[in-house]
């Protein structure tokens, strides 16, 4: 005897009612689990602790360790890389701009700490005539690119992840790009200045497009709506 909803042509049975209800829950879980492990601005940034390559020494460091700091946290596929020589080189170059600016930078790849001196000292350091100053990251089992969402399972790597986080831990901004395409120290560092400027007005002033120190910020409020055409004008983007 075959039931009648197993022969050929057709449809699956379907659930009962309570069997749909528990699917739907147990689906409404899963969502609200990888949307709380999301990474959101204005939201507090996850802290971890990896081992890590930094001026000739191993050593560990925590996230945690630099509150009160701005940190520029930076993910990257891995050593050896070329993309990535450039990026590294570059914010090597702008390090002391950066920690005028009190930013402090972390780099992070699923590189071994071994390997990031070996990089370091076989082509980094000819690249700027120096050792890299910064502290070189080891995420070796992806599990601090995964809390930031930006691992890459796949192909077991960090993707090219940008991350900067306020004094209180707070991500401000972040950027994920594909692996052929550096990112711009300058442009980073312009995005630095303008949070600061509006953590120290407290968002009594903000940057509009391409805002530069020295620039013209916009003051929110009642008498401005309506009205930015008569503050700020586009040939300012470029100025």
């Amino acid at each position: 005897f075959v039931p009648e909803e197993f022969k050929a042509g057709c449809q699956r049975p379907e659930l009962k009612k309570d069997e749909v209800e528990k699917s739907k829950i147990e689906e409404s879980k899963i969502i609200q689990k990888e949307e709380s492990n999301m990474i959101k601005v204005g939201k507090p940034a996850p802290d971890f602790t990896i081992p890590a390559f930094h001026q000739g020494k191993f050593v560990n460091l925590s996230l945690s360790e630099f509150k009160g700091k701005w940190v520029l946290l930076c993910f990257y596929p891995g050593d050896f890389t070329f993309v990535w020589a450039t990026e590294i080189s570059a914010v090597a170059d702008k390090y002391e701009e950066l920690q005028k600016l009190g930013v402090e930078v972390i780099s992070i790849s699923v590189d071994s700490p071994f390997v990031h001196k070996m990089w370091n000292e076989h082509e980094l350091s000819k690249m700027i005539d120096k050792d890299i100053p910064f502290l070189m990251g080891s995420d070796q089992d992806g599990t601090v690119g995964k809390k930031y969402g930006i691992y890459d399972e796949d192909s077991g790597v960090e993707t090219r992840g940008r991350f900067i986080i306020d004094p209180d831990g707070i991500v401000q901004g972040f950027e994920v790009l594909t692996s052929p395409v550096g990112r711009n120290i300058n442009e980073t560092i312009r995005q630095i200045k303008a949070f600061q400027l509006v953590r120290e007005t407290k968002g009594a002033e903000v940057t509009p497009a391409g805002w530069k120190p020295g620039k013209k910020t916009l003051k929110p409020g009642p008498e401005l709506v309506g009205r930015v055409w008569e503050k700020w004008s586009v040939d300012q983007v470029d100025d």
